[in-house]
């Protein structure tokens, strides 16, 4: 035994290492796979080796990350699969709800994709997971839309599990015959796969049907496999079997073995204290000792098996016990305690199969008490137990007269107040509906204001933005054109020297590129106030435009006495050019406004998260907390630069606008008066593919 054991536990390690060598070596080649479909292949072996070895977190998550990458490769037969494995790992998780959903989806698509096979797959599992919830009907719909693929291609795990469920549902429903079809079907599979656990509960399940159907002599031949079945150390199934095949052996009156299994059954059931078995074996040797004539042990075990049922609330032997103790007083001609028995039998019967069966007239009910007495007493006795139940008859008989006068009072007393209810429930009709109407009044006055407001709001927006455009275009605007204006006159009227202008040329060229910029920030903000800003995006090297903007502020920047430091790397980007080389011109120029003498702008991008960042910093003036609340809202905000540089309070605020225009995002980390870092996150793909 021990050799056995130690046999068994090195073929289990074998194969566990086994399994996560094949989990390892998958993993590792999806690391080095190219991201196509053969990686999606690659990662569905690997899920479904996980969720083989019940590995469910871990399956889920490759699973997921195949999601994605088929959702991107539009590879739907990728989707339909890795939908259809989660369905599977959410059905082990419990999670019926989020199973329900992929397996859904799956079948969807496997419909589009008309793969007959996956989608009989994705019927069978509804079907086992509708039946295992106890959903019974809608269970059978799927499982057997099911079957006939599964039959045709011979997919015998599939077809087990199939029928098993449907088995178990037939008999749940009481379809007794199609319940053992079913399961005989799922026993030949289970003996082809030596599935012996299943084989046990199949054969258990069967013997209990045919014993329903009163084929006793097959409930014994299936008891008995069962039986030789099960190993020698299951105390519990073998307490479970041996009662119910001792009382199929007493239907046909073989005392021996009948007597051998009962035995057995109740010191094993005594043993394990499993009362439930224990009842079955009390009630059915309480039966062999009536039939016998030791009527003192069988009143001893049927007492017994009437507390225990009464304790389990176990119906079924209740009435099974009422009936035996019932046989066993009028054996005994202990009259009045077996008319007790009838009676508790019959009050049993008819609440468990009201639903079933009609009441018994008194006449029929008093013929049936002395068809089944008649048996066992005599015919005095019979007529004595018949008068009782005649005079019990005449009191209720009596009773229900008295029942039905009340019923008659309670009625007219019904009537009257139902009258009173539908007169108020009328009056009260009307009340409701004009107060609806009210409301639906009030509603739609509101909903007028409501639309007042807005366009009343929308035409002070317009009023604003006229306003800030006109205060703009009279002042920023005017004082840069005004002094380039000052300049081209002094050198038209020869009142400069040619080494003065020559002096003043690079003033003249940052007021015009302040003009530009202004003018640029200008018309894009009032497109954009108009809503009729559109990016034309495309890919292109940032590192480029950075060049570009660099080389148009280089004099300003070293008037300044600034350093930069450029760390940009090559790294293309998906968005609209024209619109990011306005958002870098303005937080450019913006580091240079804000920075003095000796201070350093440093320009940088990096990848993160599969997007490009580009990183403005400069170590210049900083920007106060309460400050870089204000810096991105609508032109509410502007300071001057370190050399009394003035602004329109555009700049931040277009950079923001066109930023997320391009499916982007935009922020700053800054501490006064130690310097500012402006982020610009962008795609480096259309986001749409």
């Amino acid at each position: 035994m021990r050799k056995l054991f130690t046999l068994f536990v090195f073929i289990f390690v074998c194969v566990g290492y086994s399994q996560t060598n094949v989990q390892d070596s998958l993993a590792i080649q999806l690391a080095f796979q190219k991201t196509d479909t053969s990686k999606i292949k690659t990662s569905l072996r690997l899920v479904e080796a996980l969720y083989q070895t019940k590995d469910y977190d871990k399956a889920l998550k490759y699973a997921s990350q195949s999601e994605k990458l088929s959702a991107n490769l539009n590879y739907e037969k990728g989707i339909a699969k890795i939908a259809y494995y989660k369905a599977l790992i959410y059905t082990k998780k419990d999670d019926y709800i989020n199973a329900m959903d992929s397996y859904s989806k799956s079948k969807s698509l496997f419909l589009l994709l008309k793969d007959t096979l996956h989608v009989a797959r994705v019927n069978n599992n509804i079907g086992l997971l509708e039946i295992e919830r106890g959903n019974y009907e809608k269970g059978l719909k799927y499982s057997l839309s099911a079957i006939k693929e599964l039959e045709k291609r011979h997919l015998t795990k599939e077809l087990c599990l199939a029928y098993q469920s449907l088995a178990i549902a037939y008999s749940n429903m009481q379809i007794t015959d199609k319940a053992i079809d079913y399961y005989l079907n799922a026993l030949e599979l289970q003996v082809l796969q030596q599935d012996k656990p299943a084989v046990i509960e199949t054969n258990r399940a069967l013997a209990v049907l045919y014993s329903q159907e009163k084929e006793h002599r097959k409930a014994i031949q299936y008891y008995e496999k069962t039986l030789d079945l099960i190993d020698e150390e299951n105390d519990s199934l073998r307490g479970e079997i041996l009662p119910k095949l001792g009382g199929e052996h007493l239907q046909f009156k073989d005392y021996e073995l009948a007597s051998e299994y009962l035995i057995e059954s109740l010191k094993l059931n005594r043993k394990l204290g499993n009362k439930s078995g224990l009842l079955i074996s009390l009630n059915n040797i309480g039966n062999l000792n009536i039939q016998q004539r030791r009527l003192k042990y069988a009143e001893n075990q049927l007492l017994e098996a009437n507390a225990i049922a009464k304790s389990l609330d176990n119906n079924e032997e209740l009435l099974k016990n009422f009936k035996l103790l019932k046989s066993l007083d009028s054996t005994n001609k202990n009259f009045d305690r077996a008319f007790i028995w009838q009676r508790e039998y019959y009050s049993l019967k008819t609440k468990l199969e009201k639903a079933k069966i009609q009441k018994p007239t008194i006449k029929e009910s008093t013929d049936t008490l002395i068809e089944n007495t008649s048996l066992n007493i005599n015919n005095s006795n019979t007529s004595y137990l018949v008068t009782e139940q005649k005079k019990e008859n005449s009191e209720n008989e009596k009773k229900l007269n008295d029942l039905k006068l009340i019923f008659y009072a309670l009625l007219a007393a019904f009537a009257v107040v139902l009258t009173f209810f539908i007169l108020i429930y009328l009056k009260r009709n009307n009340s409701i509906k004009y107060t609806h109407e009210l409301e639906e009044k009030n509603k739609k006055i509101e909903l007028q204001n409501k639309a007042i407001l807005e366009q009343t709001k929308h035409l002070e927006d317009i009023n604003k933005v006229k306003d800030r455009l006109f205060s703009i275009v009279s002042h920023d605007l005017k004082d840069s054109l005004t002094s380039i204006k000052g300049f081209i006159d002094l050198l038209k009227e020869g009142s400069l020297s040619q080494t003065e202008f020559d002096n003043l040329i690079p003033e003249l060229s940052e007021n015009a590129n302040n003009a530009s910029l202004l003018l640029f920030n200008l018309l894009n903000w009032s497109k954009s106030q108009m809503q009729a800003l559109e990016p034309s995006p495309s890919l292109f090297d940032i590192q480029e435009v950075f060049e570009d903007k660099v080389h148009l502020l280089e004099q300003k920047i070293e008037n300044k006495g600034i350093i930069l430091r450029d760390h940009t790397l090559k790294d293309f980007i998906y968005a609209d050019r024209s619109m990011i080389e306005i958002i870098i011109q303005n937080l450019l120029t913006n580091a240079v406004k804000f920075s003095k003498s000796g201070d350093t702008i440093t320009i940088s991008n990096h990848i993160s998260n599969g997007n490009s960042v580009i990183s403005i910093s400069d170590t210049g003036v900083g920007i106060s907390p309460e400050n870089k609340e204000k810096i991105f809202k609508n032109n509410s905000f502007t300071t001057n630069g370190t050399k009394n540089e003035k602004g329109t309070g555009l700049g931040l605020t277009i950079c923001k606008e066109l930023v997320e225009l391009n499916k982007g995002k935009i922020w700053v980390e800054s501490t006064l008066n130690v310097g500012s870092t402006f982020y610009v996150e962008l795609p480096k793909s259309n986001p749409e593919n």
